[in-house]
């Protein structure tokens, strides 16, 4: 089961996000996509599978992935300071897999609604959720 994790600038919720999904998912192969080689080498520091950088990693990637994680800037063209190219940014919003995306002030979208919690609360609820579709979906494998 491929799962992508997608972060930027320094890699610090990337890298959390990888080792919630190792931790709760270990069959899962574990896709460290950076927009920059700082947040890349951060994720394989934390236990992914593969590592790469930049916008046609980000791309490819996502096209068979079975779930994408990441920051909510992820969908949004030119978000994290300008780290998120709008050809990202569409593939992402536009692959089939399930997103899970974790709520982040420096991406400039606020989502209205969402309570402010702990960068850890976000993550294991984004991993929980992703674990829950595993379970529930046969189609996971």
């Amino acid at each position: 089961m491929k799962i992508v994790v997608i972060d930027g600038q320094g890699g610090r919720l990337g890298q959390l996000l990888v080792e919630a999904v190792k931790a709760r998912l270990p069959q899962a192969q574990v896709y460290a996509i950076g927009t920059n080689t700082v947040a890349t080498a951060a994720m394989l520091k934390a236990g992914a599978d593969f590592g790469a950088t930049g916008e046609n990693p980000v791309v490819r990637n996502v096209m068979d992935a079975r779930g994408v994680l990441g920051p909510v800037g992820i969908v949004v063209a030119n978000a994290i300071l300008g780290e998120v190219t709008p050809a990202m940014a569409e593939a992402v919003g536009s692959c089939q897999a399930r997103k899970y995306l974790v709520p982040m002030n420096s991406c400039g979208v606020i989502v209205a609604g969402v309570e402010e919690l702990p960068l850890s609360a976000y993550v294991a609820r984004a991993v929980e959720r992703l674990a829950a579709e595993v379970k529930n979906v046969s189609s996971f494998d």
